[in-house]
């Protein structure tokens, strides 16, 4: 049997015994590094990656755009080379869009096949998200969807489903709410959910 140069966790009494897929995981990762397709520490970059990113990172998008109109256009004309321009990387290659919401037009994103999301600028996906209720339900009856998150649309206001793919990823820009000219750019990035970037809901004016 090969060396592995990567310590085991010893189970303890009271430990949990890992369960089907999380030993098909760590016997398939294994399996990768004794064969030298990848290493231990590129495994550990690339899990180091992840863990860094978060909603958080989609929030300073929305804000700079809400107050820079120049960068806007940039992030709505190529949403991955903008993103990059605040140190936000597509690691996993794909491309970016960014969805503008309007007063005319809400947009929600949804991946019907299984659960392609923007993970670069909002981390993992919630578990909703992931949810085959969400995955059919969005794409028949966005509205009912969207009630159900309390957002409440007026009849003249469309609203656009849009399917990602394993290539393709979606942001939404979320309308800036009334009552914030007077905050700067870190604050209206605290206004800024996870959820407003997917498009379930809007962005709630302050106060």
């Amino acid at each position: 049997m090969t060396a592995h140069d990567h310590p085991h966790a010893a189970v303890g009494e009271g430990d949990e015994l890992p369960g089907y897929f999380e030993i098909l995981e760590i016997a398939l990762r294994e399996l990768l590094i004794e064969k030298g397709l990848v290493s231990a520490d590129a495994l550990r970059r690339q899990i180091e990656i992840l863990d860094s990113r978060s909603p958080a990172l989609g929030s300073r998008v929305v804000a700079r755009a809400w107050v820079d109109a120049a960068f806007k256009a940039r992030l709505l004309a190529d949403g991955s080379a903008a993103c990059e321009e605040l140190g936000v990387t597509m690691y996993d290659g794909t491309k970016l869009i960014v969805l503008e919401n309007t007063p005319e037009v809400h947009n929600l994103v949804v991946c019907t096949l299984c659960s392609c999301y923007p993970r670069p600028v909002l981390g993992l996906p919630p578990d909703w998200y992931k949810s085959r209720a969400y995955r059919s339900r969005a794409v028949r009856w966005p509205r009912s969807v969207l009630a159900e998150f309390g957002t409440n649309l007026p009849d003249d206001v469309e609203v656009r489903v849009h399917d990602s793919t394993a290539a393709m990823r979606y942001l939404v820009l979320p309308m800036r709410p009334e009552g914030t000219d007077d905050l700067d750019e870190d604050a209206l990035a605290g206004l800024v959910t996870r959820d407003a970037m997917i498009g379930v809901t809007r962005v709630a004016t302050p106060g």
